[in-house]
């Protein structure tokens, strides 16, 4: 599915890169460690850029905050999305991220600016 994702992307002229969160985290003992989190595509348009995560499917919400992590802890405005197989309708949470399916994706040209 990513690559169906990135082909996508590049077809709609976007500069496509994989993006990397460093986040410090605190383990049990209180001790403090540095990790990298992932995300998937940071695809630039012009002066748009869109964070966005490919999850083929989201059964749970373990695997939901998976998902949602790296894109929660960067702080800019630009947009964030989760597509996946099984979203019923383009729906924004409450963090502002959109979630949508790959079928509303590649179907509609003006996808990422719903």
């Amino acid at each position: 599915m990513e690559n169906v994702i990135y082909n996508e992307l590049r077809r709609r002229r976007c500069n496509v890169d994989i993006g990397v969160v460093p986040v410090n985290e605190k383990n049990s003992t209180g001790v403090y460690s540095r990790k990298q989190l992932e995300v998937d595509f940071v695809a630039n348009k012009g002066s748009k850029q869109y964070y966005i995560q490919s999850a083929f499917m989201i059964p749970d919400e373990a695997k939901r905050e998976q998902e949602l992590r790296p894109l929660r802890t960067i702080d800019d405005s630009f947009k964030k999305i989760i597509i996946t197989t099984h979203a019923p309708a383009p729906l924004y949470d409450h963090h502002g991220v959109l979630t949508m399916s790959i079928f509303d994706f590649l179907l509609n040209p003006e996808s990422l600016d719903l």
